[in-house]
């Protein structure tokens, strides 16, 4: 791929990810979805051109989603974990042989970016678990659960959308940006 097309790709995925992004001042209720889905179009950098160039997208989305979007928990999210997992899913699964060591590192490195991010976000932005009130002294070790099992399913997504894309999309992909 010619490096103008490299530069293309990585605007149109950067200005994709950041209109996602913006579309929480619409439907302020999608504060984790469009993040993770932001982030899941580093898939196509990631694959097409190499994780360099992946990373520079998803530093360019983080920065302009904390200048422009309205919700910074959202970009919060997309920096501290939905914008470099899927750089980083391709690395933990070709450098691991054995897929539980590769679950335990993925599972560590969510829950250890959530519980940072979160602590700060409360720490430093005011933020507050609304859902104490409803869980009690529970919500927090309840949240970490529910969000365990929501990242197994963006993981699973993650991993069909890759395959999906290398056995359907990818060729027709390479025809427009050769």
């Amino acid at each position: 791929m010619r490096k103008s097309s490299k530069t293309a790709l990585g605007g149109i995925i950067t200005a994709a990810s950041v209109a996602l992004m913006f579309i929480l001042s619409v439907f302020p209720y999608l504060t984790y979805a469009l993040p993770a889905a932001a982030g899941a179009l580093l898939i196509f950098i990631t694959i097409e051109i190499d994780k360099k160039w992946a990373f520079g997208v998803f530093a360019a989305t983080g920065i302009l989603s904390v200048i422009l979007v309205p919700d910074k928990e959202a970009a919060i999210l997309y920096i501290a974990f939905f914008g470099y997992y899927p750089i980083i899913k391709s690395y933990i699964e070709s450098k691991f042989k054995s897929r539980v060591f590769e679950y335990f590192v993925k599972l560590m490195i969510f829950n250890f970016t959530v519980t940072v991010s979160y602590f700060l976000m409360i720490r430093f932005m005011g933020i507050t678990l609304d859902t104490s009130e409803s869980f009690g002294r529970f919500a927090v070790p309840v949240l970490l659960i529910m969000g365990n099992v929501t990242f197994f399913a963006y993981d699973f997504a993650l991993t069909r959308i890759i395959s999906v894309y290398l056995h359907k999309w990818q060729r027709h992909f390479r025809k427009i940006f050769k």
